[in-house]
């Protein structure tokens, strides 16, 4: 019955919300209509929603997103290469629950983790 999920984050300035997701994260824009106060992105088999939130302190987000890949290690090459930066407690690291995973905040300080099984 469910078949996808579409996470919906807030996103304080669409400009820069796009220029992260699309210029350092490679995602594409999804779409062809350009909506007022709404953005949404998509990378492979990866959607994320975003809404304008004006109130928003990015200090006080909490939005978090745990994004699975299959690939973690040419991931986290390939953003280093582009000199995305790291969450400081977030490099990748192998975790007591068997991911591999490592963190990064957008923006908004919308949380990413991506993890892998291993």
């Amino acid at each position: 019955m469910l078949t996808d999920i579409h996470p919906k984050l807030p996103m304080l300035d669409k400009v820069a919300t796009r220029d992260f997701y699309v210029n350092q994260l490679n995602f594409q824009e999804l779409g062809s209509a350009d909506f007022e106060g709404y953005l949404m992105v998509q990378k492979e088999g990866i959607q994320i929603h975003f809404f304008e939130f004006k109130e928003l302190n990015p200090k006080e987000n909490y939005g978090q997103v745990y994004i699975r890949t299959n690939d973690i290690d040419s991931w986290y090459q390939l953003l280093l290469i582009q000199k995305v930066s790291i969450h400081p407690n977030g490099h990748l690291a192998l975790k007591p629950w068997g991911q591999k995973e490592f963190s990064l905040l957008d923006p908004n300080h919308n949380l990413l983790t991506f993890g892998q099984s291993i």
